[in-house]
């Protein structure tokens, strides 16, 4: 998905806080959740997301969701991410 189309629907879909951010390569972190949900875009690096005990790795252009109050924990592959991330509360 490209940049604009995803921030668009975002805003459509109640995101009100969006932000691009520039993530550095890190081990993953610990177990945790969010009081908001969350809606990523991969713009650039490898994004891993641990959630319901399953792994999964996303590339530039893939999209993941985390639910709000969802235990999940992150890994940012060795490149780094850049990622445009949307949050609805």
């Amino acid at each position: 998905m490209e940049k604009n189309e995803f921030e668009a629907r975002l805003k459509v879909d109640g995101f009100t806080q969006i932000e691009s951010k520039s993530v550095m390569p890190r081990p993953a972190n610990e177990e945790h959740g969010h009081d908001y949900d969350v809606r990523c875009l991969v713009l650039a690096g490898a994004f891993t997301v641990i959630q319901n005990n399953k792994s999964a790795t996303y590339r530039p252009g893939d999209v993941f969701t985390v639910a709000a109050g969802l235990a999940h924990s992150e890994e940012v592959g060795p490149h780094g991410a850049q990622i445009l991330v949307g949050r609805k509360y």
